[in-house]
């Protein structure tokens, strides 16, 4: 393993120990800080007109993180 793909697999190991800290953040009681399902919905309800941008924009996203880590 080189240095490169070394330093790659930290910063996604530490990414997601960061989503996993914020989403167990979320559930406590009383927690202002909104789960990841609830962001989601938020962006999957954003329209311009009768365009619906945020399912384009997660769509788009879903695409991306399908061809870049599923697709090699």
């Amino acid at each position: 393993m080189t240095a490169g793909q070394f330093l790659v697999t930290v910063l996604f190991t530490a990414a997601l120990g960061l989503f996993a800290t914020v989403e167990i953040a979320s559930r406590r009681e009383g927690s202002r800080v909104p789960s990841l399902g609830d962001v989601c919905g938020v962006v999957m309800r954003y329209r311009v007109g009768p365009l619906p941008v945020g399912r384009i924009a997660m769509f788009g996203f879903w695409w991306w993180l399908g061809w870049h880590f599923l697709a090699r």
